[in-house]
This record gives C-alpha cells, structure tokens and sequence, in this order.
C-alpha cells in the first residue's frame, strides 16, 4: 500500500497497527524521531485548515522531518500546470504529500501519478485521517472490545458521514448514521461501499431519517458542521431547517448508553449542531479527538513511508 487516497484502502490490521501506534506516539512523540531525519513532508491545503494543518506539521516534526506548507495559490497549478506533473515534482522533493482538498478525483490523480505516499487529510468525499483519530478516541473511552457496542453518527450526509460508515465496517461495528432524507442523506456509493465491506467483517450498517432511534442505546454520539465549506449559501436557510431536529442536544445525549461519549471533528457551532451544554459537557471527548490528530498522522507517515500497510482488498 503505497496511499493513503480513501478510508476504504485501510484493512482491519492496517487500522489495528496504526491505532496502536498511535497510542503509542500519543505517550511518547518522540518515540521515533529520527524516521525522516534529513527528509521532508510536503503539506498542500486549498481548504484553510486548524487540526490537520497543525497535527501533520507536529507529526513530521515529532519523526524529525522538515513540514513543508503549500497554500493552494502557491503552486502553479494555478497557472495550469497539470495535476501529474506537479505530482512528479513533489516526488522529487518530498517522500510523502499530505494534502487537504475539494474534490476526491484530484487525490487520486496525486496518487497515481506520484512514486511517494499521498495522505488524504481531507476531502468533499472522504475524510481517513479524521476517522483513525476518533477509533484511538473511542479505543481510550472503551477498549478494544466493541461487541454489544452502538456507534452513531447524525446530522448531514457528508464526507463524516460517508467515512463513519467506512470504518465502522472495517472495524466490524456496529455503525448507524441518521440524516434528512434527499440532498442531505449520505451518498449511496459510500453507503454501499461500506456494506461490501460489513459483508466481510460482520459489521451491521444502519442509515437511518430518525434521530432517536439512531441515539437510542449508542456509546457513542458524533455530528458534524451543517454548513460546510463549499455548500451554497443561498441554501442556508433550508439545509438548516431539515438538519434542526439531529441537533444534538441534552435530550438526544440521554438516550444514550450512561458510558457514552459525545465527539464531533470540529469545528462546531455551539447552538446548530450541537449544544453548547454538551459539547462542553462531561461526556464530551473533542479535545482528546482533537490531540490524536497529530498521534494518528504521525503513525500513518511512519508506516507508509517504511512500506508496512497492507492495504484493504475485501
């Protein structure tokens, strides 16, 4: 496995390695700070970042790597350069990219065209780096025994909603996402995608338009920003509207399991998609899932470059 493109390249002892690594990185940054000694990690965002910005500097940093940041204006893809040869020149400099963008079809095009690793921090499709963060998260909230355990996200169908559904069936989970119906709900590829898998792992993959039947005994509770960077404003109004009933408020939190937790990937808007009395509640795990970022980063570009994930092939 050379990519990291798409959650789904991850197989189940890929995320098993990385979630202990991880783990460990998390005790110990420092661990293996000599893995890219005298090397560099290009760093390419046209989407304004906190979290995967500042986790994937730290990480290259913690293995002893020099962060190289490229806004989206600074390469001459602006001036038409195309998408391959900016791939072959990267690889020239670099031995890994990390890049945080719109549209999915031009990570893969970067990884095609690459001979170093392309990590997918985020895109309008997929979001694998997020997903690594919340299961160390949920791993220190829970263990690694998940059995009898409900994993539920709510609120729009989006590129959260579509890797959600991803891991959990890598992870055998049981993993729900409720959402409105039509343009919000997930796309039926990523949800399909996801049940080709749960066929292999015994997952059980729930998508669900009602909020308190997807709350109803879950340990985990996870939303996402309503508006999100793309969407059309002029189309505000009405997206928040059909998403108003999957807020998730105190009443939602207390159909839960008495163990669960509440996460969300940031950032939030206290009183939209969640409220402020939860999030900054008690059961609340932002901040941790926040700091396995960097952990999670940090262990995928130590794998990859050494060439030890196997990748998916369910």
């Amino acid at each position: 496995m050379k990519d990291l493109l798409h959650t789904a390249d991850l197989s189940r002892s890929d995320v098993e390695l990385l979630l202990d690594t991880a783990a460990d990185f998390a005790v110990k940054p420092l661990l293996a700070n000599t893995a890219l000694a005298n090397r560099t990690v290009a760093i390419y965002m046209t989407k304004p970042s906190t979290r995967t910005r500042l986790a994937s500097e730290t990480a290259v940093a913690h293995l002893g790597g020099t962060p190289i940041f490229i806004r989206g204006d600074d390469l001459q893809i602006g001036r038409g350069e195309t998408i391959a040869d900016t791939a072959r020149v990267i690889s020239g400099y670099a031995s890994a990219l990390i890049i945080r963008t719109f549209k999915q079809s031009d990570v893969d095009e970067l990884g095609a065209n690459s001979t170093i690793p392309v990590i997918n921090g985020l895109t309008d499709d997929d979001h694998p780096t997020q997903l690594l963060a919340d299961w160390v998260t949920i791993r220190e909230a829970f263990g690694k025994d998940i059995s009898g355990r409900k994993f539920t996200y709510v609120g729009d169908g989006n590129n959260m909603a579509h890797a959600w559904l991803t891991m959990g069936a890598i992870m055998g989970a049981h993993v729900v996402v409720a959402t409105p119906g039509g343009n919000y709900a997930p796309d039926q590829g990523a949800v399909a995608g996801a049940r080709a898998i749960a066929a292999k792992t015994g997952a059980t993959i729930e998508v669900l338009t009602d909020p308190e039947a997807a709350a109803k005994g879950a340990s985990v509770l996870y939303t996402d920003v309503w508006m999100s960077m793309g969407d059309p404003e002029d189309e505000r109004t009405a997206k928040l509207k059909a998403l108003a009933p999957f807020a998730v408020t105190e009443n939602l939190m207390g159909l839960t399991t008495s163990d669960a937790i509440f996460m969300h990937c940031l950032p939030a808007h206290r009183g939209e998609e969640v409220s402020a009395e939860v999030i900054d509640g008690k059961r609340s795990v932002i901040w941790r899932e926040a700091y396995h970022r960097r952990t999670t980063i940090q262990a995928i570009l130590y794998h990859l470059v050494r060439g030890e994930l196997s990748g998916n092939t369910i």
